[in-house]
């Protein structure tokens, strides 16, 4: 069973961002629990991503169902979108340490998704609509760092789109069994020791993991 990390920080080399602490509790959970094993770890600022554009992904897939020859460069993104999808349905654990932006993934990350979220690839319409391909004991985690807290049923909870958005797409979507998120969150408010903050998440972390390799 391989691990995949998707590093959506896009300051992913300042190791002082708490979607990174909350990467390396990951990291050295999973080196205690399985030392004979690694995970592969992509950092998507440092990456090129197709981008759902005209002149990329678009514009590739058009021509595609027009039969018309990709150019050199429309054939080596192609290429790239082909890796990551290859790359993504390889991997049954998948695991996504990012910050909450603007109540959102960041946007590496939805540039990520537009890619592996592909038909007849991770999903495939039918009749009665569309069915998740990826079914075969696939899981995700969500390793979340925010500056508020969206868990008190207040104004904020209903705001915060990316667990929302990633559990729709993940479970929804491509069928995964399991979407489960761990949140380090209020990093940013007064009311909130980080220390604690932080405690708090390792201890959801003990508990996500285990069910996270069932």
């Amino acid at each position: 069973m391989k691990t995949l990390i998707i590093n959506a920080q896009p300051d992913f080399r300042n190791g002082d961002h708490y979607s990174i602490k909350l990467q390396q509790l990951f990291l050295k959970k999973f080196q205690i629990a399985f030392p004979n094993e690694t995970v592969d770890l992509i950092n998507l600022y440092d990456m090129e991503i197709p981008q759902l554009t005209t002149d990329q992904l678009l514009g590739i897939w058009e021509k595609q169902a027009k039969h018309i020859t990709l150019n050199d460069e429309e054939k080596q993104i192609f290429q790239i979108n082909q890796d990551l999808i290859q790359q993504f349905k390889s991997h049954h654990r998948i695991v996504i340490a990012s910050p909450l932006h603007n109540f959102n993934v960041t946007s590496k990350m939805k540039d990520y998704i537009d890619n592996i979220l592909v038909a007849h690839e991770t999903f495939k319409y039918t009749a009665a609509g569309s069915v998740g391909l990826m079914t075969d004991n696939y899981k995700a985690m969500l390793l979340q760092a925010s500056g508020s807290i969206y868990t008190n049923n207040d104004r904020y909870t209903p705001l915060e789109f990316s667990r929302m958005y990633l559990q729709g797409i993940f479970e929804e979507l491509m069928g995964f069994d399991k979407f489960s998120i761990v949140r380090a969150q209020g990093l940013q408010t007064n009311s909130i020791d980080v220390n604690e903050a932080m405690a708090q998440a390792k201890n959801d972390l003990d508990v996500e993991f285990n069910k996270f390799y069932e």
